[in-house]
């Protein structure tokens, strides 16, 4: 068994064994089939001097299994995750070696019985098909996509060089050093501007249409003439953040109601961006109010905030607004992000005994019921009802967050919203690294939740709204 040091010196450079990842991955052992999302592409030559996969690596000499190694490169945004000497991982952006026979990767994982984990300097790669919100990243850049030529380049992307030997890190050092969010390569030149109506970024085309080798880099693409490949730079687009309170005192006092852990406070900041304007509080949070909610520490009677946030769901509370956005997610994933959040804060995480222990049973029974009396009531009393699902927000922001601003009957500035797309994380996103591997829901659990959802949708249905979204209404 290696030490954390010999584990280092096989990896060939200082401070690859990352003792965080082994922290974030501790307790995870068993599979969850719909994050394991990976094509096995072949076994391939690693050498120590020259890695195959070069970005982030880690090892565990007890514990590794495929499903781990492919799970953490993925969540880094990765587009290759490989294995290697049962018991190593390493991710990449590209392979940067050839293939070898696939007798010469054979040796089992670590911790998984039967699967294989590469062999002696010889790498089983993975492809991983990353989820949509999982941004593949380049270094400090973010991959966005390929995207066809826009129809006025120097109005989209207004500043344009030829680099000679051009790289994908050279044209993200160029838009960067310029101060533009985005860089955009086509074939020898590099252009840079931010997302706008001339170049929106919401057309992505296959990436086989970028594939074009850069002169200055064997294993990349630098995009083509028609077809551009996009990264988005660490330069803060600031079309979008500044915000204040409004300018004068609003008597229609507007609710942003939702079940906790239903994403408020990510609402909150989309908002916030969007508008232009604080969103206030019908509670007093500290933390929030010093990551920037400014509009928390105001009354929330104070009519200098664009909306308020409410987790109340009496007849009384309710009918104290004079309309409200409604929000509703998925009961699985906002019971759990609740959980974490009463026991880790708003973006940490319950601990492992926290969930193995009593408290996640009598949590479940009793926010549950919650869950569906929230919506219910708001449904029932609410004057004026805007229902956003969370998972539509996530899966179509620009035109779900513009019908949220136009409901606040606000001037959409539609540039505005382009950059909000660019930074709609912010600070409120849990980071998934320890995300539970397996189902904490028991039978008995989803016995008692289905029902709950049943119930949701009908209610919205009578409204002559859409029903709950595919994605969690029981089969």
């Amino acid at each position: 068994k290696a030490t954390p040091q010999e584990a280092t010196e096989r990896a060939g450079k200082p401070g690859a064994y990352t003792s965080s990842w082994s922290r974030a991955l501790k307790g995870r052992t068993a599979k969850d089939p719909e994050e394991s999302r990976a094509k096995y592409i072949g076994c391939y030559i690693d050498d120590i001097q020259k890695r195959a996969l070069r970005g982030a690596s880690f090892f565990d000499y007890r514990k590794m299994t495929v499903f781990r190694c492919q799970d953490n490169c993925a969540e880094r945004g990765y587009l290759y995750a490989g294995l290697e000497f049962g018991a190593e991982c390493y991710c990449g952006h590209k392979i940067q070696a050839p293939n070898a026979s696939e007798t010469e990767c054979g040796m089992e994982c670590k911790g998984e019985k039967g699967s294989v984990c590469g062999g002696a300097n010889r790498l089983s790669i993975y492809r991983l098909e990353l989820s949509q919100e999982s941004a593949r990243r380049y270094g400090s850049a973010i991959f966005k996509g390929c995207f066809r030529r826009p129809d006025n380049v120097t109005l989209a992307l207004p500043v344009g060089s030829v680099i000679s030997n051009m790289s994908v890190d050279k044209c993200v050092d160029h838009c960067t050093e310029k101060e533009f969010s985005l860089a955009v390569l086509s074939g020898e030149r590099c252009l840079c501007g931010f997302p706008t109506l001339h170049f929106t970024l919401h057309e992505r085309e296959d990436e086989e249409l970028c594939l074009h080798r850069c002169p200055g880099e064997e294993f990349e693409s630098c995009g083509t003439d028609e077809y551009f490949l996009v990264y988005q730079t660490q330069v803060q687009d600031n079309r979008c953040m500044d915000r204040r309170f409004l300018p004068t005192r609003s008597k229609h006092l507007v609710a942003l109601a939702s079940f906790p852990g239903a994403g408020n406070t990510w609402a909150r900041h989309l908002i916030e961006l969007a508008t232009g304007y604080y969103t206030g509080s019908y509670y007093f949070d500290g933390s929030l109010y010093n990551k920037g909610f400014k509009g928390e520490r105001d009354h929330w009677r104070s009519g200098r905030t664009v909306c308020i946030k409410t987790h109340e769901s009496g007849k009384k509370e309710i009918e104290a607004f004079d309309s409200s956005i409604l929000m509703i997610r998925n009961p699985y994933k906002a019971l759990m992000a609740e959980f974490n959040r009463k026991y880790g804060g708003h973006i940490g995480f319950a601990s492992q005994a926290h969930w193995k222990g009593k408290e996640w049973p009598e949590f479940v029974k009793n926010y549950a019921p919650w869950w569906a009396s929230h919506t219910l009531d708001w449904l029932r009393y609410g004057r004026k009802v805007h229902v956003v699902h969370f998972e539509d927000l996530k899966k179509d922001l620009f035109a779900r967050l513009k019908s949220m601003v136009l409901f606040l009957s606000l001037e959409v500035w539609e540039d505005r919203l382009l950059c909000v797309e660019g930074q709609k994380d912010g600070s409120f996103k849990r980071s998934g690294l320890r995300k539970l591997e397996y189902d904490p829901y028991t039978a008995e659990m989803r016995a008692a939740i289905d029902p709950l959802i049943r119930s949701v949708d009908a209610a919205l249905k009578r409204r002559q709204l859409s029903g709950v979204p595919e994605d969690y209404r029981p089969r």
